[in-house]
């Protein structure tokens, strides 16, 4: 018995760890043939190790086109098609202020996530074209839907895949090409570690105790973990979505929805004071 992937083909950016590395699990798992895209090849040797001839590791840098097309062709010439692009590679960037922005960071940041998105679509979609459809996805975040919940660069650029996500949805959709993204919370993974300075080894030894810490982050009492956002994409590149386009997937737990418990309580406490009632008779 096949799997939800059976028969099917992948593209994964960013796949030897955190989001990337559980989606490559989970697909193969559900019957994918996977090119899985990276530029740490310790890691993606492992993948190949793990998975043998279902995965096929790549060094990908995407913010190289020739990169990126040559991932694309890794996967027609080795699987002979193409049904998901997943382009889900990405740092925290910069994290710097408004008021204290590089023009290099912008670049940087803007290349890294959204033209590496748009440039996957570049090269994946005259395949899925000929073949007669396929899904693209990307990952782009909540941070990209409000504020609050990341640096200033990094949500911009979020918000950016999340509309590109619905403008090439429209344009795509007559040749049966699904474009969604995903927007995930608070997750475990090593990318804030990375981005405070921390080296790989260490970041990824964070990840158990940033899962811990999440926990009440948000009303479902769980840290986010990659596997989350592996099955979101699982669904996205299956047919089971088949009627599912342009539209962005929160996968946060429900932290978009508002503070909820203590954290509501902390929020009303300066107006519950103003009218003279006291905070801890509200919250008990």
């Amino acid at each position: 018995m096949t799997g939800r992937l059976g028969g099917k083909v992948a593209v994964i950016t960013g796949a030897a760890s955190g989001i990337g590395r559980a989606t490559v699990d989970l697909f193969v798992r559900e019957g994918a043939k996977v090119v899985a895209a990276d530029i740490q090849d310790d890691k993606g040797a492992r993948l190949v190790e793990d998975h043998g001839k279902a995965v096929r590791y790549v060094r990908c840098d995407v913010t190289s086109e020739q990169n990126i097309k040559a991932a694309i062709d890794l996967a027609v010439n080795s699987f002979g098609r193409l049904d998901c692009l997943f382009s889900n590679a990405g740092s925290a960037g910069s994290l710097a202020l408004a008021d204290d922005v590089r023009a290099e960071d912008f670049d940087s940041v803007m290349h890294l996530h959204v033209l590496a998105a748009l440039l996957g679509m570049k090269h994946a979609v005259p395949v899925m074209k000929a073949q007669g459809g396929g899904s693209l996805i990307a990952t782009a975040s909540i941070a990209g839907l409000q504020s609050g919940f990341g640096p200033v660069l990094y949500s911009t650029a979020k918000a950016a895949i999340v509309h590109m996500t619905k403008v090439s949805s429209a344009q795509l959709g007559p040749m049966n090409i699904r474009v969604n993204c995903i927007c995930p919370g608070l997750i475990a993974t090593p990318i804030l570690a990375k981005a405070m300075g921390l080296a790989t080894q260490v970041a990824d030894q964070s990840v158990a105790a940033v899962a811990k810490a999440l926990a009440q982050s948000q009303p479902i009492p769980s840290g986010g973990l990659p596997n989350d956002i592996a099955e979101a994409a699982l669904y996205l590149a299956s047919d089971g979505s088949r009627f599912v386009n342009g539209h962005a997937l929160v996968v946060d737990g429900g932290i978009t929805v508002g503070p909820t418990g203590d954290r509501q309580v902390q929020v009303w406490a300066p107006w519950i004071q103003a009218v003279g009632a006291d905070p801890a008779a509200v919250q008990s």
